[in-house]
């Protein structure tokens, strides 16, 4: 009795364990692909590839709780960016996942450093920046943008400093 209990015992064990669950982690697919097309867009100021990967009723939020459409958020960053002779990633080995939380909603991380020059002052910078961007149906639909701003507003501020001080 006592095997036959043991038996009955492991078999149940055996089976549970072969339970097979949902791959909820990824390194590979296709929103990995398409965030990563997406920045090189933004890289390359291909700004209309940069859209294209945003359903019509995207939400951004770039260090804030208030929602900016995609054509916002572009206007922004390009006014930023106009400050810049040059910008990129600085990582080409970033961090990047997607997972599929247990609401079943689709996620991709990226981690990775901004670096860029400044025109007229030279000066170099570098912000680490993290992104958690919602997809559906192969859509951004939500992109939450984390990064610090300190450094960027400084640099801004130098160039208009220096750009004032040319003018005089």
């Amino acid at each position: 009795m006592k095997k036959l209990f043991l038996l009955g015992f492991a078999t149940i064990f055996f089976v549970a364990c072969q339970e097979k669950h949902q791959q909820r982690y990824f390194e590979n697919s296709a929103e990995i692909e398409t965030l990563k097309a997406g920045i090189k867009a933004y890289e390359t100021q291909d700004w209309a590839m940069w859209k294209a990967n945003f359903a019509d009723s995207a939400k951004i939020y770039h260090n804030t709780n208030k929602p900016s459409s995609p054509d916002e958020t572009m206007t922004g960053m390009k006014q930023m960016l106009s400050n810049f002779s040059e910008y990129k990633f600085l990582n080409n080995d970033a961090e990047i996942e997607m997972i599929i939380d247990k609401d079943g909603d689709t996620w991709v991380n990226y981690w990775n450093s901004w670096g860029g020059k400044a025109k007229v002052t030279g000066k170099k910078i570098s912000v680490p920046v993290h992104l958690t961007v919602q997809f559906i149906d192969g859509k951004i639909v939500n992109e939450y943008a984390y990064y610090d701003t300190a450094s960027i507003g400084a640099t801004i501020a130098e160039i208009k400093a220096a750009q004032e001080n040319e003018v005089e």
